[in-house]
């Protein structure tokens, strides 16, 4: 299996350190049972590409959610924040996802169940939307279709929570864009390496190894995705994200919790 490339992700004043992988310089070509997390070649990418899947479920998921056009919403080029990188080597175990979800936004108010995150890898990761303040923006659920309420102007930030002691990888992009290179999203792509019991935060689309640029809603002809000769308008309103657990030793102590541990209603099991 090729090695995939890594960068990590240090926000200054974290107590986490935050991990993401670099997108390969070269294009690699994979075997027939096994294929590498590194970015693959055109032909291949077009076989995994995020934006035809995601504009036949957008298209869906728009018509049957009441999304009429003037409430279309896409994310722009906010922000600089500054970030810094450093690489390192992990490999994925599995060149198939071990979860995958997605998540259409527009300005409106959604009907269905509201919920506060999204449960990834049987609760292992939680995915979650927020305001630039850390504030959980709220999700809707209908069926297995999610939805968010945005609002045009408004950043936010895109957070995963592991509750394990497993090393997985996130492959997110928005509006079919990967938040790493601003490429066309694939899911063979290399993403952001969450860590055991961590937190990661995707601020924004990456700039270089020192910045990104804040996601921040915007009308449709506004958005990265408009005016970037990889992106498309038609796939604004849509944050999608794929999960791989990576090939790393597991953390064999949970960190210290100001919480008491939690009752046990079977103990003799």
């Amino acid at each position: 299996m090729n090695v995939i490339r890594i960068l990590i992700w240090s926000l200054l004043g974290s107590v986490f350190s935050l991990i993401l992988t670099a997108c390969s310089s070269t294009a690699v070509q994979p075997s027939a049972d096994e294929m590498s997390s590194e970015m693959q070649a055109d032909s291949e990418m077009t076989r995994a590409d995020f934006p035809s899947a995601a504009a036949s479920r957008t298209s869906a998921n728009l018509s049957s959610s009441g999304i009429l056009n003037e409430q279309r919403l896409g994310t722009q080029w906010g922000d600089e924040i500054a970030s810094s990188v450093t690489e390192v080597n992990l490999k994925r175990l599995s060149s198939s996802p071990i979860a995958e979800t997605q998540i259409s936004y527009a300005g409106k108010t959604f009907s269905g169940r509201s919920i506060s995150g999204i449960s990834l890898a049987a609760g292992k990761v939680s995915f979650s939307v927020t305001d630039v303040r850390g504030r959980n923006l709220a999700l809707y659920r209908e069926g297995q279709q999610y939805y968010l309420s945005a609002h045009e102007g408004q950043s936010y930030v895109l957070k995963y929570s592991n509750s394990s002691a497993q090393t997985f990888e996130i492959v997110a992009s928005v509006d079919g864009l990967d938040v790493i290179n601003g490429q066309r999203a694939s899911r063979y792509n290399s993403g952001y390496v969450l860590r055991p019991y961590s937190s990661l935060n995707i601020e924004g689309f990456r700039k270089s190894n020192n910045a990104v640029a804040s996601f921040t809603f915007s009308k449709p002809k506004d958005a990265y995705a408009a005016h970037s000769a990889s992106g498309s308008i038609y796939n604004t309103g849509v944050i999608g994200t794929a999960m791989y657990e990576l090939n790393a030793p597991r953390s064999a102590v949970k960190p210290s919790s100001p919480y008491a541990p939690a009752p046990n209603a079977f103990p003799a099991d």
